[in-house]
């Protein structure tokens, strides 16, 4: 199977200069061959300040139009963006959307959102396990099972545990992550892998801004974006390119799409040698978290 990663110096509300490097990485994506795009958390407007309802409404109708354009390119996309009001404070979710065909496969909010740079007073946060959706069935072919999570949830096994106890084959993580915190990264991606026997594909974001309502100025390089095999190894891409998408504005970065060949024989494979859902004593490990 080949997929792709695009990274996008996603800009402050700018929702046609982020619609335009989407759609232009997805089209060269699908010029590659690729069947699924991953692209960063919040593409189409970054983390703003005072997200209203006009803004929100913006943000669905860009994820409508990118999930159009999956379907007249008959390949799969996921990235986050807002969700809808939720909780007592009536704050958006974040929200990821898996895309396949013009459909949407599955949708995820965000379960841990981050403090420090006070996602928490802008976001609700989700309260349902990843949910697993099967894509790219088509011609014979069965696809892959895909598991979408969003960034700081990277950091919390018992999220993408879920999603493998569920079956899931191919994680997906959308990203804003600082470079700064960049080996954290990495390590979590290949023992995420590893642990799930199967693939993660982590999409970061490039460039710098200043991130949510402390307004931390953060970098977040543009090579970070990586896909582990379920070894926990990294797999080397095969294609790496800048895709221009239209004038770029002082200081923003042109996209990077990257693009994988994943041979998914890799998870059955280990997940025949090592039965490690058969083996896990999940009462036992259900009982300790009561305790705890």
């Amino acid at each position: 199977m080949r997929i792709a990663i695009l990274s996008i110096d996603v800009r402050g509300h700018d929702l046609a200069g982020n619609f335009a490097a989407a759609a232009a990485g997805l089209r060269a994506a699908g010029a590659a061959g690729a069947e699924l795009v991953c692209l960063p958390e919040m593409w189409p407007t970054s983390f703003t300040q005072g997200a209203t309802d006009a803004h929100l409404a913006e943000s669905d109708q860009a994820v409508g139009k990118l999930m159009a354009l999956t379907g007249e390119l008959g390949l799969a996309a996921v990235g986050s963006a807002y969700g809808p009001r939720r909780g007592e404070r009536g704050l958006p979710t974040n929200r990821v959307t898996l895309m396949d065909r013009g459909r949407a496969a599955a949708y995820h909010d965000k379960v841990h959102l981050f403090t420090p740079t006070a996602e928490h007073l802008a976001f609700s946060p989700g309260d349902e396990p990843p949910p697993v959706a099967r894509i790219g069935e088509r011609n014979g072919a069965k696809g892959v099972l895909v598991s979408p999570m969003v960034c700081y949830d990277l950091r919390f096994p018992d999220v993408a545990r879920m999603a493998f106890r569920s079956g899931a084959e191919l994680l997906t993580v959308s990203a804003q992550w600082p470079d700064r915190r960049a080996p954290h990264w990495a390590a979590l991606i290949g023992g995420r892998a590893a642990e799930t026997m199967g693939f993660v594909v982590a999409c970061n974001r490039i460039g710098e801004e200043e991130i949510g309502r402390r307004r931390m100025r953060l970098s977040f390089g543009k090579g970070m974006s990586m896909v582990a095999r379920p070894s926990g190894e990294t797999l080397p891409a095969v294609q790496v390119d800048e895709i221009p998408h239209g004038k770029l504005g002082e200081g923003i970065e042109a996209s990077r799409l990257s693009v994988f060949d994943l041979d998914l024989e890799e998870v059955h494979t280990l997940r025949r040698a090592v039965p490690v859902r058969e083996d896990e004593r999940g009462d036992v490990i259900r009982r300790w978290w009561s305790e705890s």
